[in-house]
């Protein structure tokens, strides 16, 4: 199995009934996994990551769990905010992100929103958890 294969991404995208995916960029796949892990509504064009943007409710800044939209050359990028650095980077747990699924660390500059899902309540903290991890070295 190569890049954006594996036994895990086959049955991701056989819950998503995406199959016909398999070996393209997987962080909207990722994110719609785990909504529908959760219970939660995901987009129809889900494997789109700029497609999240209109996902949910937007939100001013970063919260803990969000879902959050960034720019990349070629596309767009789609994960879930677990912390900061230090830097003032954001921490994204995100999928397809060097292959794998992670936390990497990602520059601001990058957000194009931040969404939180329908009608589910905000969390009551705003501080995000600082933490480190290694920055981003390529996701599709």
């Amino acid at each position: 199995l190569g890049p954006n294969d594996s036994p895990w991404l086959r049955r991701m995208w056989a819950r998503l009934s995406g199959s016909w995916l398999l070996g393209q960029p997987w962080c909207g796949g990722a994110l719609a996994h785990w909504m529908a892990e959760a219970g939660l509504p995901y987009p129809r064009t889900y494997y789109r990551a700029r497609d999240w943007e209109s996902w949910g409710v937007a939100l001013a800044v970063p919260l803990y769990g969000c879902v959050v939209v960034l720019e990349r050359r070629g596309g767009g990028h789609v994960g879930i905010v677990v912390g900061r650095t230090a830097r003032g980077e954001l921490l994204i747990l995100g999928g397809n992100q060097a292959d794998a699924v992670n936390i990497r660390a990602f520059r601001t500059e990058r957000v194009l929103g931040y969404r939180w899902p329908m009608g589910v309540p905000l969390p009551m903290h705003g501080a995000l958890p600082i933490g480190e991890a290694p920055a981003t070295t390529g996701e599709a």
